[in-house]
C-alpha cells in the first residue's frame, strides 16, 4: 500500500465514509460543525476511513460485519446502527447480520445478541419503509 499523507487521506476517507453510512448521515452535521465534531470527522476520515477502511486485505462487506460483531460485543448500540446502514449499503445481507449477532452472541452473551437483532431489525425496517420495501419473512 502507497504512503499517502494526511490530507490526502482525509479526501479519500470522506469518500469512503459517504459510500458506506450514506450521504444522508455524512451530510448531517450541517454548514458549520462544532470544533469538536470537527476534530473527531479529521481524526476518523483520516485514521479509520482513509487508512483502515482504505486497505485492501478485506472487504467492505467483511469490515462491515467485523464491525457490527464489535460494536454489539461492547453494546455500542447508536454506532451499532449507524453500521448496520452501512453494512446493508456494503451488500451485507440480512441473513448475514443475523448470522454476525448470534456469533457475537456466543462469545459476548446472549444479551448481545436479543439486542443486536432488535436493533438491526428496527434499522432494516426503517431502511425498507424509506425504500418502499416489504420487511424479510422470518
Amino acid at each position: 500500500m502507497q504512503e499517502v499523507n494526511p490530507s490526502a487521506r482525509r479526501v479519500i476517507g470522506a469518500k469512503i465514509r459517504e459510500e458506506v453510512l450514506g450521504a444522508s448521515h455524512t451530510r448531517a452535521g450541517g454548514d458549520t460543525p462544532h470544533l469538536f465534531e470537527t476534530v473527531f470527522l479529521e481524526f476518523t476520515e483520516d485514521f479509520c476511513w482513509g487508512n483502515v477502511w482504505n486497505r485492501p486485505g478485506l472487504t467492505r462487506e467483511v469490515r462491515s460485519m467485523l464491525n457490527l460483531a464489535m460494536l454489539a460485543s461492547m453494546g455500542r448500540w447508536n454506532e451499532f446502527e449507524v453500521h448496520t446502514r452501512g453494512a446493508i449499503n456494503n451488500g451485507v445481507t440480512e441473513e448475514q447480520i443475523s448470522e454476525v449477532l448470534l456469533q457475537a452472541g456466543v462469545y459476548a452473551g446472549i444479551p448481545v445478541a436479543a439486542e443486536g437483532l432488535r436493533r438491526a431489525k428496527s434499522v432494516v425496517s426503517a431502511l425498507n419503509a424509506k425504500h418502499g420495501k416489504e420487511a424479510s419473512a422470518g
